[in-house]
């Protein structure tokens, strides 16, 4: 009955680095104003979505806006694309995927 308790998964469990990596990703994406902003980019022009577009919606700072949009682009959610004076996001390919695998495959 002990060998029954004690025996370890087949499956392998997450090792440091990917649980690093997971936990980026995770943080970025728990916070209101960061999932308002993926979902107004995601829904927003294909060509990407204007940082001066960003602040109304959410009714913030484009301080604050710029720095919940680093944090996107830092964990590869967004990618950021500067034109003139203003810079535009869009969503990485894939990213919204990646993430929502991130839980089901632990």
């Amino acid at each position: 009955m002990d060998d029954v308790c004690c025996s370890i998964g087949t499956a392998e469990a997450l090792d440091e680095a990917s649980a690093r990596d997971s936990a980026r990703i995770l943080k970025a994406i728990a916070d209101p104003n960061r999932l308002r902003l993926l979902s107004i980019v995601k829904h927003g022009p294909a060509d990407g979505t204007c940082v001066c577009d960003l602040t109304e919606p959410l009714q913030l700072g484009q301080p604050t806006v710029s720095h919940h949009l680093k944090i996107l682009v830092d964990s590869g959610l967004l990618a950021r694309e500067k034109r003139g004076t203003w810079a535009y996001y869009t969503l990485v390919p894939g990213s919204l995927d990646k993430a929502a695998a991130l839980i089901s495959e632990l």
